[in-house]
This record gives C-alpha cells, structure tokens and sequence, in this order.
C-alpha cells in the first residue's frame, strides 16, 4: 500500500481543522486530534494485513476515489426519495442523515420518552454523559478505519434511554448518500446508551442515490448498563459503486443482553467489524448475519466477542449464499478470559455457493483462557442439497421454484431473530424477489 493516501488523508484532516473556527478548541476536536495521530501511526492496511488479507480496502479506495470534499447539504433528497428507503408499515421513530447532514425536515422523532437527537446537539444537551462515553468504547487506536471515522467526525446519532424505559418503537438511523453529481464520502458517527433495566430497538439503514462512488465510513458505540436489553439491526443493500466499512462496539455490563442482526444484499466492498465486550456476569450476547451476495459483490464480516467476565452466554450465527463472481468473508473471534468460568459460547458459519465462481473465506477461531467452560465452532461450505432438490421435483415442483425454496429454508434461520414483523416481512421480500419467486 502506497503511503500517497496516507499522506492525503491527513492533509485532508488539516484542511478540516481549519474550517472549524472555534470549534477547534472543542473537548470534541481534542477525540479528533487523537483519531488523526492514531490513524497517521497505523496507516491504511495493506492485503499484508492479517486482518484485511481478504479484502484490500486500502488499494481499493486509492484507486476509486479522489476524495474530494464537495460542500454537502441534507436537502439534496426529498421524502419521495426517502420513501423507496424506508420499510414498508413500519412505525418508528426516525432520524435521516444524507451525505452526513442531518435533515430535520426528514426525520421524525420527538418523543419525550427516549433522548434521540443529532450528535451535535447533544454535545452540548447531554455534556456530562456525552463526555464520558463519546470516543471511550471504538478501538480506533487499533483500527485504521476507525481512527479516521474519529478524525472527520462531523454529525451522527445519539440516542440515551433512561431507566426502566422500554421504548415503544425501534429508532431507525437512515444514512443515506446521494452520488448523483459526484463521488460521497461520508463519516457517520452513533452513540447509543442504555440504562439500567431499559430496553430498545435500533435499525441502521444504508443507501445511494446516484451512480459515482460512494464510501461510507461508520462507527457506532452502544453502552449498556445492567439488565438493559438492546435489538441492533443493521441492513445494507446498496449498488456495486457503494464501498462501506462500518464498525460497531458494545460494552455490556452485569445480566445485559445484546442482539445484532447483520443482513447485507449487496454493495461494491462491505466491511462490518462487530465487536462485543462482554463485561459483566449472567450477560448474553447474540450475533446473527446473513449475506446474499451476486454479481462481483464483496462482503467481509468481522466479528469479536470478548467475555471477561462468568456466567455469561454468547451465540453466534452467520449465514452467506453467493451467486455470480460475489465474494464473502466471515472471521468470528471469541475469547474467554481466565477470569470469565462457566462461559457459554457458540459460533456457526454456513455458506451456499451457486456457481464455480463465487469465493467464501471462513475462518472461526476461539482462544480460551478459562477451564470451566462450554465452547465450540464451526463452518460449513457447499452447493444446494441435489437429494433435497429431486425430493421437491419428485413432488411436482419446478426446478426453479424448488431450489428458491430450499435457498430460502437456509436462509429463515437467521430472519427467524428478527422481532420487528414490518422488518421481518420486508426482508422476506427482499428474499424473494433475489429468488424471482414470492412464498
């Protein structure tokens, strides 16, 4: 990897900084300046890289993207641009970012029961609480890609629930990017707190209009207090000019519980790095992808569970079906203290390819430290299951409609942890229409 990107990316962040006035003394920017010094340490990682050997991101964006910082506006899009985004029937509270400017004319979500407002605002609404969490729970010192996200930190969502609440609604976050007149890049940024006992469900939805290039470039941390209860879905189904790297951080303490469900259709190169620590007891952490992959799509998921702390449960299931030339990574990670006796942790990755061309990489690892514990893993990869496939012929189904039934059977497993029926009914639409068949 050539350093001329690392060299222009912190020039980059210096032409940033001066545009800033007084925000530049801000405790906000001093996040930013660690960000850029962190990222200048580690620089963008190369196929070298143990953690990127299969998804070369950084020669990647050096050749599709100029980075060019074009003067972006929220109004760009209009609800009837929203509206093809948005899931159908589904009441939520919403708040929508396009090209990182939040549009308060799109969003809606005043409730005085839950704490959602831009991350701006709330810098100064929620000072004290803000200051302690923004910032503390990203491994951007770590993580290149991170430590940019930190650096170019403009806007972004910062949702706090209070204790005891159960939020009667998801909170949907709609990053959107309109590439109509020229490439995006966009650095979105989420803050979610949870309180004791509290409960709430969040969908993060991504999406481009327009045919340049577009990079996104997210990280969200979610911090949960003890039995807090947190539905985290996150769907990506975008065009093969749109490039994304996302990370997601939580913090769980004593008898939390923690769900993700990482659903991608497509997208150019996508990268969802999702990173659990698990620290406190009687905690469970559940982790559920699916990625349905055509054409030259590349989708790499990197998953880490950290337990620390006894007693505590993580599952994990990742399910991929690829098609065409696409292309899929999975690298889940757990670990198990020394400290954290009687862990409980499951991992699983199973993959269908369609077509000689179509690539998975899989690697599950486990590395424990404990002795009392129940631990396994796992991977599969193959092709349709030809007895199964004769069976449903035999019976007067056609070839077609039999092999989108069983590709659907293998694909319920993971739709099955979806809560929200409006999401669930969306999804099996999605599903469907790939299959070219309706169930």
């Amino acid at each position: 990897m050539s350093s001329n990107l690392n060299q222009t990316l912190i020039k980059k962040f210096e032409q940033f900084e001066a545009s800033l006035n007084g925000e530049a003394s801000s405790s906000l920017h001093g996040i930013r300046k660690q960000g850029i010094k962190a990222f200048d340490q580690i620089g963008l990682p190369s196929a070298k890289h143990e953690e990127y050997k299969f998804t070369n991101l950084g020669k990647i964006l050096e050749k599709k993207f100029e980075w060019i910082s074009p003067h972006h506006t929220s109004e760009t899009i209009d609800i009837d641009t929203l509206a093809t985004f948005q899931i159908p029937n589904l009441d939520a509270h919403s708040i929508v970012f396009v090209n990182g400017v939040y549009s308060e004319s799109l969003s809606d979500h005043d409730n005085a029961q839950v704490a959602i407002t831009e991350l701006q605002k709330a810098k100064e609404t929620h000072k004290d609480i803000f200051d302690k969490h923004f910032g503390q729970h990203a491994t951007y010192k770590e993580d290149a890609f991170a430590a940019l996200n930190t650096a170019f930190i403009t806007n972004g969502t910062f949702i706090k629930v209070d204790k005891n609440v159960v939020v009667d609604k998801p909170i949907a976050i709609y990053n959107l990017s309109d590439a109509t007149a020229n490439e995006s890049v966009n650095y979105p940024r989420n803050l979610i707190l949870a309180g004791i006992s509290s409960q709430v469900s969040v969908i993060e939805i991504f999406g481009t209009i327009g045919d340049h290039n577009t990079l996104v470039n997210t990280v969200t941390e979610i911090a949960m207090e003890q039995n807090a209860i947190v539905d985290y879905y996150k769907i990506g189904n975008d065009s093969e000019q749109a490039y994304h790297v996302g990370m997601t951080q939580v913090h769980q303490a004593n008898n939390s519980t923690f769900t993700a469900n990482t659903i991608a259709f497509g997208g150019g190169m996508i990268r969802n790095n999702l990173q659990i620590k698990v620290d406190g007891e009687g905690c469970t952490a559940n982790m559920n992808g699916l990625y349905l992959l055509d054409g030259k799509s590349h989708v790499d998921n990197h998953t880490v569970v950290d337990h620390i702390k006894p007693n505590s449960v993580s599952n994990e299931l990742y399910k991929g079906i690829l098609d065409g030339s696409s292309k899929g990574v999975f690298n889940g990670k757990v670990f198990v203290r020394r400290e954290a006796q009687k862990t409980n942790a499951f991992q699983s990755n199973k993959n269908i390819l369609l077509t000689d061309d179509a690539v998975i990489n899989t690697k599950p690892q486990l590395e424990i430290w404990a002795d009392d514990v129940k631990c396994s893993h796992g991977c599969t990869t193959g092709q349709l299951d030809l007895d199964a496939l004769f069976y449903l012929q035999a019976r007067g189904i056609d070839k077609d409609k039999a092999k989108a039934m069983l590709l659907y059977a293998f694909a319920i497993d993971v739709l099955g942890h979806v809560k929200i029926e409006a999401l669930k009914e969306h999804l099996d639409h999605i599903i469907a229409k790939r299959f070219n068949q309706e169930f």
